[in-house]
């Protein structure tokens, strides 16, 4: 199955005064790692948007493992659930620069919603990306 890593280096605004990245990041993390997935396929968020469709997050899920901590780089690998047929399931691991230690896992659903917020099967443009993940 086809899966996109990303870097991303944890800044000191990230973390508490424990020194600890704050649980909420590991969710803008999750949007890092799904954008440049995107982009990586040859289709950004924002051609998405122009094109009508809008990808709200419906439920999210995160499990933590290891802190991050201020200044490390943090490795974002990003797939697409297969077998979810309406809308996307984008699942997401957070690992320590080492590429092998597990700091979080999750997964966010997105309905694809039209301009007029209702919500409509993908269209071709994005199934076409997505079929990408599952060669």
């Amino acid at each position: 199955m086809f899966s996109h890593r990303t870097t991303y280096r944890v800044i000191y605004g990230d973390t508490d005064n424990m020194g600890q990245a704050y649980y909420g990041n590991y969710f803008r993390w999750f949007e890092i790692g799904r954008s440049e997935m995107f982009r990586f396929l040859g289709l950004s968020y924002k051609e998405v948007e122009d094109n009508g469709i809008f990808l709200p997050v419906a439920e999210a899920h995160c499990k933590y493992t290891t802190p991050a901590k201020y200044d490390e780089v943090l490795v974002i690998e990003t797939s697409v659930d297969p077998s979810i047929k309406a809308g996307i399931k984008f699942d997401y691991k957070i690992y320590h620069e080492d590429g092998k230690t597990l700091l979080a896992q999750g997964y966010t659903k997105h309905p694809c919603v039209n301009k007029d917020g209702k919500v409509v099967r993908p269209p071709a443009f994005i199934k076409k990306v997505i079929n990408k993940t599952r060669d």
